[in-house]
Formats: C-alpha cells, structure tokens, sequence
C-alpha cells in the first residue's frame, strides 16, 4: 500500500519538531527519548522519536548523540558509530557517566519538562 501524501506529510512534520527539539538539548546535558516526545506534544512516542534520529539528515546540527534511554542507557543501534561513538561524543561534552555504563541521568539529564 502506498503512502498517502497526509501520512508523509504528518511524519515529516514530527521529524522536523523532533529535531527543531533537540538542536535545544544544551551540550553537556542529555534528554530521553520520551523527555524528547513530551516536549514536542507526542507523549507515549518514544520510539518514534529514536526512529527520527536513526535517520537523522544532519547528525552535526542535529545532536542526536545527546538523546539516551529512560535508565540512561546509550543506543546499540547508535546509527552514527555505535554506542562507543555515543559515549565518547557525550564524555567529551562532560557528561557524566556511573559505573554500569549509564548516563548518570541525575548530573547530566537537561531539565526541561521535568517536574
């Protein structure tokens, strides 16, 4: 079946509001998949938002490499390197790292929308 001119137009739509977010995410800090969804006012679209930045057209502008997991864990399907290059880019920013590999969401999560 193909793609109505409406479905590709709504799913450029949230890729473009995905990205337009997290171009904010300060360097340094990190956002989550779901932190990133709620801000742009798509709750419950985590995975939509990990599949936006899979196919992120610009990873430089576009720092997708700041965006983690729930638990602070780093993508295995890092789409630009793997999750070694994930954390390299993110330990080179300063963000903060515990002993099991997570992000340390608690120093370095990016504040916005958490209540």
């Amino acid at each position: 079946m193909a793609r109505t001119r409406t479905t590709d137009s709504a799913r450029d739509g949230f890729f473009a509001a995905v990205y337009d977010m997290v171009k904010q995410v300060p360097r340094g800090t990190v956002a989550t998949y779901g932190q990133i969804a709620t801000l742009i006012g798509a709750p419950r679209r985590a995975r939509y938002v990990g599949y936006a930045l899979h196919v992120n057209p610009d990873p430089g502008p576009i720092p997708c490499h700041r965006i983690v997991f729930a638990d602070g864990r780093l993508a295995d399907g890092f789409a630009f390197g793997g999750p070694e290059a994930q954390r390299a880019m993110l330990e080179a920013e300063g963000v903060a790292f515990l002993p099991d590999g997570r992000v340390d969401l608690a120093v370095s999560r990016w504040t916005a929308g958490i209540e």
